[in-house]
């Protein structure tokens, strides 16, 4: 391994590895890798990736509208446009690398609905997308000669330098190392660890977000979190099984405890609406109930249709006791996605020079206050690209040589105390849940910032146990800051 790269990628999700693809072959790329290859949240997407292409009644005005809509008319309507009018670019790319989504009889391909969408235009792989593309894409990346992918290394902590970047690592074999780059893209997913219930994968702690953070580049609207609708109810784990939107696409029905339709009460699009008037809609029933107990409903559907269309979504179900094709599954709401982040340009570039960032860490504003169900892949993938550009277009101008900075993080001896993690994510499912708790709020961002400065003016070993608190703890305290406000 080297010391010195051109460009340095944290994360090995949809974004990062597709802008290592879009990077000219000439540059020497290192990608990090938090845990093993497979775990990100890209590879639990299941609904599928939105986009008009080789569609003879879909248009991008459409696209950009239900985005618009979906989002609250508080989305970048200059990156909107960007994202839905290049989506056909880079699925026939994806295509092309070898992505398998599912055709019809004829051989056209198919395409879902699903909510908050007024076409059909949702490309899916059965009902596993996120897995069949992260899977592709870093099937290429691992043919690049000039990219070095590093598996269960641990960025502790980052630092602008005077010709670029420098990391601090925790390598595989626990020792440390420090790693320059002219260019980094934080590509590191999301925060649905910083909850107490999430659909995101462990890594989800929001580490790329709190490196910027502490660098000193612009955050914006970290408190714009989504709540998706029908995550599997068993309280007993904290990553929750998703039931993705597709289900409701094909017509699955919403019911309360008392195995009624209710989504007429609150909105003319029914179980179609976006995710957060969806969200909404099963809270208020709850209070007005007096019961958490929901179901999802699509029995009456073809059962050799819906083991085929929902594979994954089926099998899982059958694990946790439930047949979809024979009864109602629990659902309830839990944290499932960030449409903030750290602001980015049109090229995914940070406040901060030559840092980018791309994918779900980033806020580029095309998902406004809520994401348009299947958006995220898509603007995963755009929106990398245009980084690798930018990068690609500045080669001839950065220095030759790489400075590296000096990190002190690793002169603690002290342990973080126990239940710091635990603490924090009570206080984020207490106060911000679907519907803001602004008292709760107050108190829980007093508790997380005295927790924070603990963390911060402590001498503590830097280990992961360190290093995932301080993120969530950071995470929660700016949203938090952002809800009270």
């Amino acid at each position: 391994m080297s010391r010195n790269y051109d460009v340095i990628i944290a994360g090995c999700g949809a974004a990062g590895l597709y802008a290592a693809i879009n990077l000219p072959s000439e540059l020497k790329i290192l990608i990090l890798c938090k845990r093993d290859l497979k775990l990100c949240n890209s590879s639990l997407a299941q609904g599928g990736i939105a986009g008009v292409y080789k569609s003879p009644t879909d248009n991008i005005q459409y696209h950009q509208n239900d985005t618009l809509i979906a989002g609250s008319f508080k989305n970048n309507v200059d990156a909107v446009h960007t994202l839905v009018s290049e989506a056909a670019q880079d699925i026939e790319h994806i295509i092309n690398l070898g992505v398998d989504f599912d055709k019809n009889p004829d051989g056209t391909y198919h395409r879902t609905l699903e909510g908050g969408h007024g076409h059909h235009r949702i490309f899916h792989h059965a009902d596993s997308t996120g897995a069949e593309i992260a899977g592709k894409l870093l099937e290429t990346v691992k043919t690049l000669p000039n990219v070095e992918i590093m598996e269960n290394t641990l960025m502790c902590a980052t630092k602008q330098t005077s010709t670029g970047y420098s990391a601090f690592l925790k390598m595989p074999d626990d020792t440390y190392q420090t790693v320059n780059c002219h260019f980094l893209i934080l590509a590191t997913g999301g925060i649905g660890r910083v909850y107490q219930f999430t659909t995101n994968s462990a890594i989800a702690t929001g580490d790329g977000i709190t490196f910027a953070y502490e660098m000193g580049a612009k955050i914006k609207n970290l408190s714009y979190v989504q709540f998706h609708p029908t995550a599997f109810n068993n309280r007993a784990t904290r990553e929750c099984f998703l039931i993705s939107e597709a289900v409701r696409g094909e017509g699955a029905y919403l019911l309360n405890c008392n195995k009624e339709r209710f989504m007429h009460n609150y909105d003319e699009r029914l179980e179609l609406a976006p995710r957060d008037v969806v969200s909404h809609a099963i809270v208020l029933e709850s209070k007005k109930t007096g019961s958490t107990d929901f179901y999802l409903d699509i029995s009456y559907k073809d059962s050799e249709f819906l083991k085929k269309r929902f594979p994954m979504i089926y099998k899982n179900l059958l694990e946790q006791g439930y047949d979809m094709t024979k009864e109602p599954v629990p659902i309830y709401p839990c944290q499932h996605y960030l449409m903030g982040g750290i602001d980015v340009d049109k090229n995914s570039e940070t406040s901060l020079r030559n840092l980018f960032a791309c994918g779900e860490c980033s806020h580029t504003g095309v998902h406004g206050s809520n994401r348009l169900a299947s958006n995220s892949l898509l603007e995963a993938l755009v929106f990398s690209r245009h980084a690798a550009n930018c990068i690609a277009s500045r080669m001839d101008s950065v220095p030759k040589d790489f400075e590296e900075a000096e990190f002190t993080e690793n002169a603690g001896h002290d342990r973080i105390p126990k239940g710091v993690r635990t603490e924090t994510r009570k206080i984020m499912q207490e106060s911000y849940f679907v519907i803001p708790d602004k008292k709760a709020a107050a108190e829980g961002y007093k508790r997380i910032g005295e927790i924070r400065d603990m963390l911060l003016t402590g001498k503590y070993f830097v280990d992961a146990d360190f290093v995932l608190a301080k993120s969530i703890v950071t995470v929660a305290y700016i949203i938090l800051g952002e809800v009270i406000q």
